[in-house]
């Protein structure tokens, strides 16, 4: 690696403190690498928990839905008395700097009945319930996805800085420390070795 530093006492300094803001940065990268990692582990834990009860659910449901077009015939009409979700609700939380998304339902209505009890029965009740359970779990699920991939991205990154700190930069900067401390010491034996002539000739 080619050294261009001068050596001067100055850039000696100055290149000193430049290694030792390059290790505590390292140090830093590393550790936020690790507590994002660790969060990361634990929502794909929670994903694949959830994921399951998805499946579950799922199945549920369309038993649910199953029985209440036998009992009601289908239920194309009642599909549509039901209302567009909107209730939907996003906020952020941070983690070392990663923007996390909060997803939250509004559940003032959630009990509510979209449909007429005369055309109806307990089986479409049922139903309804299931899809709701399959709803939330749904939007945690996407908020566990997202949160994932954000984690994922920003460790990537993250990695990449710790890299090139650790195997450019500081290896950089102990190489123009070095290189300065020598020609230094080299010139003060220069400099000892004239004084010294000059003192003998005197």
């Amino acid at each position: 690696m080619a050294v261009n530093a001068v050596p001067t006492k100055g850039n000696l300094i100055s290149t000193k403190k430049s290694l030792q803001l390059s290790k505590v940065g390292f140090e830093l990268l590393d550790r936020k690498r690790n507590i994002l990692i660790r969060e990361m582990m634990m929502l794909i834990d929670r994903a694949n928990e959830i994921q399951s009860k998805i499946d579950s659910a799922f199945s549920d449901a369309y038993i649910a839905l199953q029985k209440a077009n036998i009992t009601l015939g289908f239920c194309d009409e009642v599909s549509l008395s039901t209302p567009i979700e909107d209730s939907l609700k996003l906020s952020y939380r941070s983690v070392m700097g990663v923007e996390i998304p909060i997803l939250t339902i509004d559940i003032t209505h959630k009990n509510e009945l979209h449909y007429g009890l005369a055309s109806s029965n307990s089986c479409l009740d049922e139903a309804q319930l299931h899809f709701m359970n399959v709803k939330n779990l749904t939007v945690e699920l996407c908020e566990i996805e997202n949160s994932v991939y954000r984690l994922a991205d920003s460790i990537k990154k993250t990695q990449k800085r710790a890299n090139a700190l650790k195997n450019i930069m500081i290896p950089k900067f102990e190489e123009e420390v070095k290189f300065i401390t020598d020609a230094l010491e080299e010139k003060e034996r220069e400099e000892f070795s004239r004084l010294k002539v000059i003192k003998q000739q005197k």
